[in-house]
C-alpha cells in the first residue's frame, strides 16, 4: 500500500496447479452492471512482505474509516501561514519567535523532515487548526456551487492540513519515539474534531449537491463529475445527514476509533521491539546462512555486544521480518523455530500490549457507526466506496478458495513425504514451525534453488538500476538521483527525480529501503507526499508536480557489503514502485482525483501487482541480477529454475491470503461483538476451510492484523485478490503482444501509461481497464499465472 485517495471526506476527514479449478472462465465479478460507486476514502497502501506465518502488507499508520489524515501532500508555498502564527500567539503562551521558527509552519519546497521533532507538534498543529477554522468559516459564508468558489478553496484548506499532519504522521511511521507519540496523541482529538467539522459542513455539502443538480452538470468533465459524486457520497458516510444526539454519538465514535487504531498499531510495534533472543552457542543456530548471522551479530553490536561477529557471535534474534524469516526458513534447531513461531503468532496479545480488547471495541464501534448510517453492518459501509459488493467479494473469495484447497492439501502431503524421505522425526506431524523450513528444503531439492545463494545477484543498487531501466522501456521516463535536493529523515533515504522523454521533471520520490526495528514500523508501503494539482501550482507554473515516498523493511547492508536482497524483497520493491508510478505519472490536473486519489480501494493494487510480474520476465531479471562482486549475470539455468518455482506451493500461498480476506469479511458482516463467539472462535471457524494445518490454541494473529485494525483494509482485505485478477489480466496483454517484441512491449506499455497510470481517480476503474484491455477482466490469467489453471492453448 500504501497510496491514497482523496475527496472531501477523505481529503479533509480522513485526515485515512495440480487439478483444474472449479472456476468459471466467464465469471462476471467485474461486469459493468455490478455495484459501482464513486470512491475516495483516505488510504495508505501498505504492501505485501513475505512472512512464513502469514503474508500481508503492514500499514504505516492508523486509519479509521474516514477520519485519518493521510500523510501526503505539502503545499509548496502554504498561504497565510503568518496568520496562523498570529492567531496562535493571541490565544496561547507560546511566543511569536517560537512559532515563527516552527518548521511545521514555515514555507518550504519539500517537507523539512530533518528538522521536525516532537516539540513542534503541539504548538504547530494548534496554530494551524485555528487558522484553518477561520478559513473554513469564510468559505461557508461565501461558498457558491462553482469550481472557483467551492472546490478550489476547499482543496487549499485540505492541502494545508494534510501537509503538516502528513509530516508528523510519516515521521511516526519511520522515526518513532515516545515523545512524538505523546505529542500526536495530545493534538489528535483536536485534529479529528476539525476534520469532522469540515466533513459535516452543510453549506459545502449543499453546494456540491447544487452542482450535481445544475443544468451544467453534463458539461462537466468526467473527472469533475466523479469528484462531485464522491464528495456527496462521502459526506453521507461521514454523518452529514445526522443531527443532534446522533451526530454527537457519531463524532464520539470517530474520535474513539482514531484513538484505538493508533493504540493498536503502537502495541504491535512495541511487542515486536520487545522480544530479543540472545544466542551464544552457534549450535543453536545451525543452518542459518551467513547473511542472517551477520544481521544477528549487527543487532548484538547495537545492543552493547561490541565484539559480536557473524562467525563467533553473540547473536540477537528479533521478530523483525529480516530476522524472523531466516530463522523459520533455515534454522535446523526445531526448538528454536518453535519458540520464535509461538512468540510471533502471539504478539500484542498479553499484558499491557494486549490488543484483544481493542479489537473488540473497534468492531463494536464500527457496527454502531454502520447502524447510525442506516447500514446493516460495517462491510456495507466499506463497500459503498468500492467496486465490489459484499456478495460479489464473498463470491470471488469462495471461487478462489475452492480452486486453491486441493492444491494446498497436496502441498502438505508433498511436504510430509519429502520430510520423511529426509529422515525427519517430525515428518508425520509437521506443524506451523516446520512448514516454512521444509518448504525451503523441498524447493531447494526440486528446483536446485537456494534463496540465500541468490542474494549476491540481487544487490539493491543493481535492482534499482534495472527497475528504472524497465520504467524507461515501458513508460518512456527517466529516473535520476536527486539526493540533497530535499531534506530526509534518515541518512539511508534516497531521493529521485522523474523526467519525461523531453527531459522535463514530472515527479519526485523518496525511497527508505532498510529495516530499523527500533523506530520504524514493519512492512512496506507507498504514500503521497504531494499530489499533482492545478490549484496548488506555484506562481509561474501550470501544475504542482507529484511527490511520493516508498518505504520498505528489507535486509540492510552488513559490513562493507551492499544490501543483498531476497527475491521476495525484489518483488516488494517492484510492487511499491507500481503504486508510486500511478501516483507520479497521472495526467489529471484536478488535485482531488489525481494519481491514486479517488481510485476505488479494490482497484488500487492493480499497478503494484502488475509490476511484480516483470520480476519473472527474462530480460528484466537478467538486467538486475548481477553478482555484486564479479558482475556476473545470473546463469540462464538458474533463471529457468526461478521461473519454474514461481508456482511452487501456489495453492498454499493463495489459501493463506484468502483466510485473511475471509476472516476480515466475516468480522465485519455476521460477527456480533460481545456475542457468543469470540474473535478467536471466528478465526478457528474460518480456518477450517482456509488452513490445512489448524491454528494453534494460542494463535492470536488477529492482534497483529494491522491492515484491518490500524489500516484502511477493514472489510477490504479481499481487495488484494480482486485487484490481482485485474493485474494478471493486464499483464496478459503484454504476453498477448509478445514479451520478446520490444516494439509491441513499448506500445502496450504506453497504452498502460495512458490509461491505468494516467487517468487516476477521474474515471471509473472498470472503464479504465476496458480502455486499456479492450474488454472486461477475466480471472483466467491469474489462475494460469499461479499454476492453478492449465495455460490456454
Amino acid at each position: 500500500m500504501a497510496a491514497t485517495t482523496t475527496s472531501r471526506a477523505s481529503l479533509n476527514l480522513l485526515l485515512l496447479r495440480r487439478s483444474p479449478p472449479k472456476f468459471p472462465h466467464n465469471a462476471k465479478f467485474f461486469s459493468s452492471s455490478s455495484h459501482f460507486r464513486p470512491s475516495s476514502f483516505s488510504k495508505s497502501y501498505p504492501c505485501p512482505i513475505w512472512s512464513s506465518s502469514f503474508s500481508f502488507c503492514l500499514p504505516p499508520r492508523s486509519t479509521s474509516t474516514s477520519t485519518s489524515l493521510p500523510f501526503r501532500h505539502f503545499s509548496s508555498s502554504p498561504p497565510s501561514m503568518s496568520s496562523a502564527v498570529s492567531a496562535a500567539v493571541s490565544d496561547s503562551l507560546v511566543s511569536d519567535d517560537t512559532l515563527s521558527s516552527n518548521p511545521l509552519l514555515q514555507d518550504f519546497d519539500f517537507p523539512p523532515f530533518d528538522s521536525v521533532d516532537a516539540a513542534h507538534v503541539r504548538p504547530g498543529i494548534r496554530a494551524l487548526l485555528q487558522q484553518l477554522e477561520v478559513e473554513l468559516e469564510e468559505l461557508e459564508k461565501s461558498v457558491e456551487p462553482t469550481w472557483p468558489k467551492l472546490v478550489e478553496p476547499l482543496e487549499k484548506i485540505v492541502d494545508r492540513l494534510t501537509v503538516v499532519w502528513g509530516m508528523i504522521h510519516h515521521l511516526k511511521g519511520v522515526k518513532d519515539s515516545p515523545e512524538l507519540r505523546a505529542a500526536i496523541e495530545d493534538v489528535q482529538p483536536e485534529k479529528v474534531k476539525f476534520q469532522l467539522r469540515l466533513g459535516q459542513s452543510k453549506p459545502i455539502y449543499n453546494a456540491f449537491k447544487a452542482i450535481r443538480e445544475s443544468p451544467d452538470w453534463l458539461s462537466l468533465s468526467e473527472a469533475r463529475q466523479r469528484l462531485v459524486e464522491a464528495q456527496i457520497k462521502e459526506a453521507v458516510l461521514i454523518g452529514i445527514a445526522l443531527d443532534g444526539e446522533k451526530r454527537e454519538e457519531f463524532n464520539k465514535i470517530e474520535q474513539e476509533l482514531e484513538k484505538l487504531s493508533h493504540k493498536f498499531s503502537e502495541n504491535v510495534l512495541d511487542a515486536t521491539k520487545k522480544f530479543e533472543k540472545l544466542i551464544t552457542d552457534k549450535k543453536e543456530i545451525e543452518g542459518l546462512p551467513p547473511s542472517a548471522l551477520g544481521l544477528f551479530a549487527q543487532a548484538a553490536v547495537s545492543k552493547g555486544h561490541e565484539n559480536a561477529t557473524a562467525e563467533n557471535g553473540p547473536w540477537i534474534i528479533t521478530l523483525d521480518a529480516p530476522s524472523y524469516i531466516p530463522v523459520m526458513q533455515h534454522a535446523k534447531n526445531r526448538a528454536l523455530r518453535e519458540e520464535i513461531c509461538r512468540v510471533y503468532i502471539s504478539r500484542a496479545s498479553s499484558g499491557d500490549l494486549d490488543n484483544t480488547a481493542i479489537i473488540d471495541q473497534i468492531l463494536k464501534l464500527r457496527l454502531e457507526k454502520a447502524k447510525l448510517l442506516g447500514y446493516n453492518n460495517y462491510a456495507e459501509v466499506s463497500m459503498a466506496m468500492k467496486m465490489a459488493t459484499v456478495e460479489k467479494a464473498a463470491e470471488l473469495l469462495e471461487k478462489l478458495r475452492s480452486a486453491s484447497w486441493a492444491p494446498a492439501v497436496q502441498d502438505m502431503e508433498d511436504l510430509k513425504s519429502f520430510a520423511k524421505d529426509q529422515g525427519a522425526a517430525e515428518a508425520d506431524s509437521l506443524t506451523h514451525w516446520d512448514t516454512t523450513f521444509w518448504s525451503e528444503r523441498l524447493r531447494e531439492s526440486k528446483y536446485d534453488i537456494n534463496e540465500e545463494e541468490l542474494r549476491p545477484y540481487f544487490s539493491l543498487p543493481k535492482v534499482m538500476d534495472g527497475l528504472f531501466s524497465l520504467a524507461k522501456t515501458l513508460f518512456g521516463i527517466d529516473i535520476e538521483p536527486a539526493d540533497g535536493v530535499a531534506p530526509v529523515w534518515n541518512s539511508d533515504v534516497r531521493f529521485y527525480r522523474v523526467k519525461d522523454s523531453s527531459g522535463n521533471p514530472i515527479a519526485y520520490f523518496y525511497f527508505d529501503p532498510y529495516s530499523r526495528p527500533s523506530e520504524k514500523r514493519g512492512g512496506a508501503w507507498m504514500d503521497e507526499v504531494v499530489s499533482r494539482s492545478r490549484v496548488m501550482a506555484q506562481k509561474g507554473t501550470s501544475v504542482r508536480l507529484p511527490v511520493a515516498h516508498m518505504v520498505c523493511n528489507q535486509t540492510p547492508p552488513v559490513g562493507d557489503k551492499p544490501s543483498l536482497m531476497t527475491f521476495r524483497e525484489v518483488e516488494t520493491v517492484f510492487h511499491e514502485f507500481g503504486h508510486a508510478l500511478q501516483h507520479m505519472l497521472t495526467k489529471q490536473d484536478e488535485g482531488l482525483v489525481a494519481g491514486i486519489r479517488n481510485v476505488e480501494w479494490d482497484a488500487v493494487e492493480l499497478p503494484s501487482q502488475f509490476m511484480e510480474n516483470w520480476c519473472y520476465h527474462r530480460d528484466t531479471l537478467m538486467s538486475i541480477a548481477k553478482h555484486y562482486q564479479t558482475g556476473e549475470t545470473l546463469p540462464e539455468e538458474v533463471y529457468k529454475k526461478l521461473l519454474a518455482a514461481r508456482t511452487f506451493r501456489a495453492g498454499s500461498i493463495s489459501l493463506r491470503q484468502l483466510k485473511f480476506a475471509s476472516i476480515d469479511l466475516e468480522l465485519h458482516t455476521t460477527y456480533i461483538p460481545g456475542g457468543p463467539e469470540s474473535i478467536y472462535d471466528v478465526d478457528r471457524r474460518i480456518s477450517v476451510k482456509t488452513q490445512v494445518i489448524p491454528p494453534l490454541p494460542e494463535d492470536r494473529f488477529l492482534c497483529g492484523f494491522s491492515h484491518i485494525f490500524a489500516g484502511g483494509y477493514a472489510a477490504g482485505y479481499y481487495s488484494y485478490k480482486w485487484a490481482e485478477v485485474l493485474s494478471a489480466d493486464a499483464f496478459s496483454a503484454f504476453e498477448d503482444a509478445g514479451l520478446d517484441d520490444i516494439k509491441a512491449v513499448k506500445e502496450t506499455g504506453q497504452r498502460f501509461r495512458d490509461t491505468v497510470l494516467a487517468l487516476g481517480g477521474g474515471k471509473a476503474p472498470l472503464k479504465v481497464f476496458i480502455e486499456f484491455r479492450g474488454r472486461e477482466p477475466s480471472p483466467e490469467p491469474l489462475l494460469r499465472h499461479n499454476g492453478l489453471l492449465a495455460a490456454s492453448a
